[in-house]
């Protein structure tokens, strides 16, 4: 997985991530939305609208003071710790 900052403050932090879709995305996002100092979570990968951009532009806002690097490394292992119960859970119904 390619990353790249393409914006970042204190409170705000926009990322491309190359080679990934919607699937994805949309897990993260939802990750990144459950943290409670997260105040929005979006991402963008239509091309036409952001000037020919071709990979997912995720962009994160964060309140209290939470870095959004902290918030999105937080929303990564929660998305990785819900994978493996899934998994475990496949495996034990199989």
């Amino acid at each position: 997985m390619e990353l790249r900052v393409t914006e970042s403050t204190d409170t705000e932090l926009s990322i491309e991530i190359a080679g990934e879709d919607h699937t994805f995305m949309n897990v993260l996002k939802g990750a990144l939305l459950e943290h409670e100092n997260v105040s929005a979570a979006t991402y963008d990968v239509n091309p036409e609208q952001s000037g020919g951009q071709t990979e997912p532009i995720l962009t994160i806002k964060t309140e209290g003071g939470v870095d959004p690097l902290e918030a999105l490394e937080d929303a990564a292992v929660n998305v990785r710790e819900k994978a493996v119960s899934f998994r475990e859970a496949f495996e034990a119904a199989a």
